[in-house]
């Protein structure tokens, strides 16, 4: 490995919402360019953290997550030990250019970063609300859960979590992009994916992402109703006749989800 050959280079973080997290770049040749995310790791990301004044490093990201940018890399293959005061005085190569495919950019999330805890979740590329792949937002950025461990026991705190009623399978597939958890470790009680046991944020080395399949969204369908009856039927006769058409009608509406149907009947004189 050779340096740029400069024992100081300004860097910065952009399109990361805050000056601790973003993509990183070099100002080299008078002009700011791109970190290449090949070989991007954690110790890399740390001397970038220590540089900028931002603390520890809790993540080193990889690909355009924080949305597109197009521009040169100055810096590709960094192999930082972790402990230098500045990236230029890691071993790397200079890119000279645009060696870098234009979504290999480094990036990182310092401890400086507010809120690094799981903020919202959602199911993506499934076909419905309720089926598809694991994301969590962290620290305002997406990523998936890595398929370590992932069991129907974690799907059933998704599906619950998402109101989604019960897992039916908990596949998984290859994937290529960022990993914010893994070796999840849920015991299918718990009312949030965060409430489980799992590795820290920053799942490295994973290649395949957990997914769900849920039963389907759960509605509940009351019926108050006031009846006046020519027939003499029971209370119990008339909710089971009330239901059952109930049910027939949300049916033939389209609508495939699991209902679940009580009534309240008052018989008038």
């Amino acid at each position: 490995m050779v340096s740029v050959g400069i024992n100081s280079v300004e860097v910065r973080l952009v399109n990361g919402g805050s000056r601790c997290s973003g993509y990183v770049e070099a100002f080299v040749q008078r002009q700011w360019g791109g970190v290449c995310s090949l070989f991007w790791d954690l110790q890399d990301a740390q001397v970038v953290c220590r540089q900028l004044g931002c603390g520890k490093a809790l993540y080193d990201t990889h690909y355009d997550i924080f949305g597109k940018r197009t521009y040169s890399f100055w810096m590709n293959l960094v192999q930082c030990t972790g402990e230098e005061t500045e990236l230029a005085r890691c071993p790397h190569l200079e890119a000279g250019g645009s060696d870098c495919n234009p979504d290999e950019l480094a990036g990182v999330i310092c401890e400086d970063e507010p809120n690094n805890d799981i903020t919202e979740m959602r199911l993506i590329d499934g076909g419905t609300n309720c089926s598809g792949r694991v994301e969590v937002l962290v620290a305002g950025l997406w990523g998936s859960v890595c398929s370590s461990s992932w069991d129907l026991q974690d799907a059933q705190v998704v599906c619950r979590q998402m109101g989604c009623g019960k897992a039916l399978s908990a596949p998984v597939g290859f994937y290529f992009g960022d990993f914010w958890m893994g070796n999840v470790a849920c015991t299918g009680d718990e009312t949030e994916l965060s409430q489980c046991g799992h590795s820290a944020f920053g799942e490295k080395q994973c290649y395949q992402a957990a997914s769900v399949i849920c039963e389907g969204p759960e509605y509940k369908v009351v019926l108050d109703a006031d009846l006046v009856s020519t027939v003499p039927m029971s209370n119990e006769a008339m909710s089971s006749a009330l239901i059952q058409q109930i049910r027939s009608m949300l049916e033939n509406s389209g609508l495939s989800a699991n209902f679940t149907i009580t009534t309240n009947i008052t018989k008038l004189p």
